[in-house]
């Protein structure tokens, strides 16, 4: 098991440190998700046409990140546990962004399907210890708030590919998108960088409390938490079907949205790109807003919501009765892009505690990453077979709607952690 780290003085700074940790951690899922997984999408149509890809390999390259993504989940408790969770983060994005730059040197669908893979897994290592650093920097009433700035980072990154990929492409032609790679592996290291000097672990590293905790410092109580249990594990397999539902519904409009647009509707990649944009801009207010709107009303509340609009935004992709029907898919979509994770982090530490986090959000995100992995293989073989990608919107908007179903019948958190 890692180390303790020597406390530390408390910086003078005119607010929390933990708003440097929520500052800091999106900045690495601006990196680990927002680059090593969004800019996939916005770099698939021009791959797939230097390279010769058909619609079943490019959901084999997404699905090769997931696999990755699902074996870091798996390793990333005890591997957090002996490191401690900001060397974990570090580690995750050094492989993102080394993976990424190696992407951009290669030659062919093999080479491309095992460093996406390696990518997943960088991904995975990073973003699930930084939701669990949060956890521990915040206290039950600023937990959301504070997940949902963390998650906001993604959006930012699908800004910038949106904007950054076309630019490139646009100046150096065909084999633009080999650079495009080189320039985001290098952001995602400088985010690597970053993150080993700001990131601290857990408050009382540096002699603080929580944000909304009162009192001298202290480190953070091991309560016992309910997962041993016959109803803990129910639950928390619970909260792993909502989150598997998650998965395998957001990846396939995530994936495949800027193809559709340019493939089936005509659209010219910049025009394409500048939609990506617009969703990570909208997606900037869904961690902070839904996430601090299940702070107030309560965590089922919230995934209700969130999921009954991406159902929404999903079944509009799929009928594409015009284009101002795309505009509401997409503005629907992005205005809750990041909610769900964000109310996940804050929903395992309600019903587990601070103490249990990490290992709760490693399970059941473990189920979310098998659905990250079957929806974007599925969706691209149903287009294979279609032609299309309508069907796979249409099965997205009713595994949705089953969500909401399930989000019903969460019960109320025991904790007041």
């Amino acid at each position: 098991m890692a180390a303790a780290s020597p406390r530390r003085a408390p910086p003078r700074l005119p607010f929390h440190y933990g708003w440097v940790i929520v500052a800091t951690g999106a900045l690495a899922l601006f990196a680990c998700l927002g680059l090593g997984r969004f800019a996939i999408g916005m770099l698939l149509p021009t791959m797939a046409e230097t390279l010769g890809l058909t619609y079943g390999e490019l959901g084999a390259i997404s699905t090769a990140n997931f696999v990755g993504y699902l074996a870091a989940v798996v390793a990333v408790g005890p591997f957090a546990t002996r490191l401690g969770h900001r060397k974990a983060v570090v580690t995750g994005l050094v492989l993102v962004g080394t993976s990424m730059v190696l992407i951009g040197r290669a030659a062919g669908f093999a080479e491309i399907l095992a460093l996406y893979f390696a990518t997943g897994v960088g991904t995975g290592a990073a973003n699930v210890p930084v939701m669990a650093i949060v956890s521990h920097w915040f206290g039950r009433r600023h937990r959301g708030r504070a997940a949902g700035f963390v998650v906001a980072g993604s959006g930012f990154g699908i800004i910038a590919t949106g904007l950054a990929v076309p630019a490139i492409n646009g100046s150096l032609g065909a084999e633009g998108w080999r650079t495009s790679w080189l320039v985001l592996g290098a952001v995602a290291l400088a985010a690597a960088l970053v993150c080993g000097l700001l990131l601290r672990n857990d408050p009382s590293e540096m002699a603080l409390r929580p944000v909304g905790a009162e009192g001298a410092a202290r480190p953070p109580a091991a309560t016992p938490g309910p997962t041993g249990t016959s109803a803990g594990r129910l639950l928390a397999l619970h909260l792993g079907a909502v989150y598997f539902l998650f998965g395998f519904t957001y990846v396939i409009y995530a994936t495949f949205i800027v193809t559709t647009l340019v493939r089936e509707h005509g659209f010219s990649e910049a025009i394409a790109g500048r939609f990506w944009s617009w969703i990570g801009v909208l997606s900037l207010v869904s961690g902070p807003v839904f996430g601090a709107l299940s702070d107030r009303f309560g965590r089922r509340v919230g995934f209700v919501i969130v999921f009954v609009l991406q159902a929404s935004a999903y079944l509009l992709a799929g009928l594409g009765l015009s284009k101002g029907m795309l505009y509401i898919s997409i503005g629907a979509f992005g205005i809750v892009a990041w909610s769900i994770p964000t109310i996940m982090a804050a929903a395992a530490a309600d019903y587990f505690g601070p103490a249990r986090v990490a290992a709760t959000l490693g399970l059941v995100t473990f189920y979310f990453g098998v659905g990250q992995i079957v929806g974007p293989g599925l969706a691209g073989l149903m287009a294979e077979a279609s032609g299309a990608f309508a069907s796979s919107y249409y099965l997205a908007a009713a595994l949705a709607a089953a969500a909401v179903l399930l989000s019903l019948l969460l019960p109320r958190p025991r904790t007041t952690q």
